[in-house]
């Protein structure tokens, strides 16, 4: 009999909760052990020992040690029972890993940390938004949101016609830039984006991974 995984991380991490909800969409059973990188004191030496670079999410099932959430999230896929998160033929998997290689590069810190962090977390900790970092991450979240729209290809999930790890590893992102009110426009010049995103906040698994206010 196998080990329930234990993940590492914070539930406010996007991509502690991209693993998550690859776990979760599987059916698997798992531990998430909180660790805060943020702390004042830096991440814990614990953490380091599992993660030399200080980050999160880190993984471990059955004495098996691994980080990097993308290398997770396929592990998770293909290492349990469940419906499978990744397509079987080389192009539409290929796409998958493209999409997720876009959400990485160029999606997430303009999505998250330029928008949403200014817009939306900084001013609820008592902290001024910078208007121009802002302003200058629109453009780029435009491009963004255009290059995953032309990939979607009528399907809807973003990979095609079935939720794969590509949805999942989008989603937290979007749950947070969705927050700033420039998300408004931005989804509306792509409909299927906004559409794709109406259907996945629903899912039981964004609830049961929601984090804490």
């Amino acid at each position: 009999m196998t080990s329930a995984p234990v993940l590492y991380g914070a539930p406010y991490s996007v991509y502690v909760r991209a693993v998550r909800l690859a776990l979760e969409e599987k059916g698997v059973p798992y531990r998430l052990e909180p660790i805060d990188v943020f702390a004042e004191t830096g991440p814990p030496a614990a953490l380091l020992e599992r993660q030399p670079f200080g980050r999160i999410p880190a993984f471990e099932h059955d004495g098996f040690k691994l980080y990097e959430a993308g290398a997770i999230e396929r592990y998770v896929d293909e290492a349990f029972p469940g419906p499978a998160l990744q397509p079987s033929a080389p192009r539409e998997r290929a796409r998958v890993n493209q999409l997720i290689s876009i959400l990485d590069s160029y999606a997430y810190r303009t999505l998250v940390w330029d928008i949403y962090v200014e817009r939306v977390s900084n001013p609820r900790k008592g902290r001024l938004p910078d208007e121009a970092r802002i302003q200058a991450a629109l453009p780029k979240a435009q491009l963004c949101l255009r290059a995953i729209g032309e990939l979607m290809d009528g399907g809807p999930c973003l990979a095609g016609a079935a939720l794969t790890l590509a949805d999942l590893h989008a989603a937290p992102m979007f749950a947070y830039f969705t927050l700033a009110p420039e998300a408004g426009q931005l989804l509306d010049d792509e409909p299927a984006i906004k559409a794709w995103w109406a259907g996945m906040s629903q899912r039981p698994a964004m609830h049961a991974t929601a984090p804490p206010a």
